[in-house]
């Protein structure tokens, strides 16, 4: 079996707080509106304005809120496994390494 869709998006309505608990590492992306977050076992709040990004940690606590008048979409994506993050960078490498013998040229 494949994993199709690695991401979740989730909507955050006007005025609204949300408490979520993260299952497994992700990295969440403001879209729409900023958000506000609070994470548990974290001294610093986030303001996230659309496009930002944070990295959250599996069996973290969240809370996210948005502006009264605002509407905000949030975008949690799985993160790559270690070995599947090892291997793409092999396949990069590779990938490289392969092109430099190919086009004849050398880099300095």
């Amino acid at each position: 079996m494949r994993e199709i869709s690695t991401s979740i998006t989730f909507e955050i309505g006007d005025g609204e707080t949300v408490p979520m608990r993260i299952g497994h590492s992700v990295k969440l992306v403001v879209q729409g509106a900023p958000v506000w977050a609070t994470r548990s076992n974290d001294t610093e709040d986030y303001w996230l304005v659309p496009g930002d990004s944070l990295k959250l940690r599996s069996r973290e606590r969240l809370w996210l809120s948005t502006e009264k008048g605002r509407t905000a979409q949030v975008v949690f994506t799985l993160a790559p496994r270690p070995d599947q993050r090892a291997i793409g960078w092999l396949a990069r490498g590779f990938e490289k390494l392969a092109g430099r013998f190919r086009s004849g040229w050398r880099t300095v």
